[in-house]
């Protein structure tokens, strides 16, 4: 049998609590979900890939070999393909989510017609994380120990410390 492999992509940046539980839940659902972290030219990430892959990495190291961290510099449709899958996994906390998420997903499906676009609702306890406001509320001094591992908190505090 085939491993089912999905890919989820995103900026993760940085990786909160909510990316975590939808990656635990696809595990769930598939074999094996490849973290994806895209760059972006309409985000300024503030943390160079390199160093969001390698805390990726470490917050999701409980997973073992079920779970793979990567950087991609392409057309979502193509790391799919080569990654030879056909599912997209995204999170959904708000309507607003949803109207992007669909909008991106008929995009990528005009794109390639065999991507498929696994949608699962955040968990209730995650609805309202996001990483910019985990930055902000770090960046402002603030406890954000509730909504990130604390791999992330110790980084973005290292980050801060620099500015």
């Amino acid at each position: 049998m085939s491993k089912r492999t999905v890919v989820y992509p995103g900026s993760f940046n940085p990786i909160t609590n909510g990316h975590t539980d939808l990656v635990e839940r696809a595990l769930h659902l598939f074999d094996h979900v490849v973290l994806a972290i895209g760059t972006s030219i309409n985000k300024d990430p503030k943390v160079d890939l390199a160093d969001r892959i390698a805390l990726c990495e470490k917050v999701l190291a409980q997973y073992g070999d079920r779970v793979s961290v990567e950087g991609f510099n392409s057309l979502l449709v193509d790391y799919v393909r080569a990654k030879d899958t056909r599912f997209v996994l995204r999170g959904l906390r708000t309507v607003t989510d949803f109207d992007y998420e669909f909008q991106m997903a008929e995009m990528n499906r005009s794109l390639d017609p065999q991507l498929e676009y696994v949608f699962l609702p955040t968990s209730k306890d995650c609805s309202f994380i996001s990483s910019t406001l985990v930055r902000e509320i770090s960046a402002l001094g603030g406890d954000i120990s509730q909504f990130v591992h604390p791999e992330v908190i110790s980084e973005l505090a290292s980050k801060n410390a620099k500015k």
